[in-house]
């Protein structure tokens, strides 16, 4: 224990680079006694969105461990880092790893995110977590209580909370660039796997190459079936966070970062049914936000599953221009492509329109007015807002002495999961309108719900 907190202590950095997400810019951690020394990663999951994961993590230090529950990904992982050990059980590498690691990468499916991530941290580990941060509103909640205890470096995987672009345009609506804002519009292209079916009832034998139980991790058992491996898992209840979960984190990123979209009062979800197995194929979620530090009370809507928002809230499309900057025509099918996905503000002085996954795209995030749109390079109002030298680069150079990554649990990304998963009770709930109480995490006037907010555990895991 005494050779780990000693090491700890050399990449550990103080509490107080946590003071808040803005102003991490501007808040610098002790500086480190090794700033030159390696940090050693473990990765869980090293297949799908962990593979970019795992190199970005070696792209930063050395590879010690890896974990997944596909013999497949396992077996390409140790080929890029052979001397790595193996496992097919996250809280088995936690355990034999204990000093030999100083960060984890979790890249599971959203239901292991919480028991991976809370073991890392209760081991005094920096971790790294992809969207959403977890599975229910309470684990969300409660890493970010275990990280600002741990006080280590932490990140969850919303790669544009790096953008220049999508942290000008935040800063550009703290301002004040639109106005006073009355609405926010996010919409999604997602899902793109399968929702809104019934569960499989044939039982086919579980492939060599997976570790089922491990797959199930907290989760109830249920027999191994295709229909939630490797990928379609998102759509269920049980093991993912649906359309919302997948993409909010990502596409809500810009307006949650710009106005401080904490603790919504209400939340009420439209939807085309469902059977408490699958998320809905489609659905509306409106958010309902009180007045916070200034900016007036606002309501979000959320579309996914080809829902709109209403074609009278965007410019005249002739004002669109493509990379090239020349306009796009009324019947060009770009302007479908550009609508596919984004963000849009509304204020009483203009609109705010980011049409990309992760904010971050120069050539059409604009500010429109009376149909005049202007991109925002071709604005010219002055703010201030730190400028990352990476996303993951920024975890690193936290846990070596830096600024505290942006999106890190404690005082970003563990608020923005809270919000986005709060529209989660409402697609169950389907069509009730949701009363929320945020400082105790209960929905006052649905308790059928909250089972959506605080889950139970199975076959020996725990947060």
């Amino acid at each position: 224990m005494a050779k780990r907190q000693q090491r700890r202590e050399f990449l550990k950095v103080t509490a107080a680079a946590s003071a808040g997400f803005w102003a991490a810019g501007g808040v610098t951690a002790k500086t480190s006694t090794s700033a030159n020394e390696v940090i050693r990663w473990a990765c869980v999951g090293v297949g799908g969105k962990g593979t970019s994961d795992s190199n970005d993590a070696a792209r930063h230090g050395d590879i010690v461990g890896i974990c997944d529950i596909d013999e497949g990904n396992l077996s390409k992982a140790s080929d890029k880092w052979p001397k790595a050990q193996k496992f097919y059980d996250y809280r088995k590498m936690i355990e034999k790893l204990g000093d030999n690691v100083d960060a984890i990468t979790v890249s599971t499916p959203d239901h292991n995110h919480a028991p991976a991530a809370a073991l890392s941290l209760k081991a005094g580990n920096h971790t790294f977590t992809q969207k959403p941060l977890t599975h229910t509103i309470e684990e969300a909640r409660h890493l970010a209580t275990l990280a600002k205890e741990a006080s280590v470096q932490t990140q969850m995987g919303n790669q544009g909370t790096a953008s220049s672009t999508l942290r000008r345009s935040a800063a550009l609506l703290k301002a004040g660039i639109v106005g006073k804002v009355s609405e926010v519009h996010v919409w999604t292209n997602r899902p793109v796997w399968p929702q809104g079916g019934g569960r499989p009832t044939d039982k086919p034998e579980v492939p060599a190459n997976i570790h089922w139980n491990e797959f199930l991790g907290p989760a109830k058992h249920r027999p191994y079936h295709p229909a939630y491996t490797p990928f379609k898992w998102r759509g269920w209840w049980d093991f993912g966070t649906g359309a919302l979960g997948d993409m909010a984190c990502h596409t809500l990123n810009m307006p949650f970062m710009g106005l401080d979209l904490f603790d919504p009062t209400s939340v009420v979800a439209e939807t085309s049914g469902h059977n408490k197995e699958t998320y809905p194929s489609q659905c509306k979620i409106v958010f309902e936000f009180p007045e916070y530090n200034g900016r007036d009370a606002l309501t979000l809507h959320w579309y996914d599953g080809g829902f709109k928002p209403p074609r009278s809230l965007f410019p005249n499309r002739t004002q669109f221009v493509d990379g090239n900057g020349k306009p796009l025509a009324a019947d060009n099918q770009k302007y479908a492509r550009l609508l596919n996905t984004g963000s849009l503000v509304v204020g009483d002085k203009g609109s705010l329109l980011s049409p990309s996954d992760y904010g971050w795209d120069t050539r059409t995030t604009g500010i429109f007015a009376n149909d005049e749109y202007t991109l925002l390079s071709n604005i010219k109002q002055e703010v201030e807002y730190p400028e990352s030298p990476g996303h993951f680069t920024e975890l690193a150079n936290a846990i070596k002495g830096g600024p505290a990554p942006v999106s890190s649990f404690q005082t970003y990304s563990g608020r923005l999961t809270e919000t986005i998963l709060l529209g989660n009770l409402a697609v169950y709930a389907n069509g009730k309108k949701i009363q929320w109480d945020a400082k105790n995490m209960v929905p006052t006037n649905a308790p059928e719900v909250a089972h959506i907010v605080r889950k139970e555990y199975h076959n020996g895991y725990e947060i």
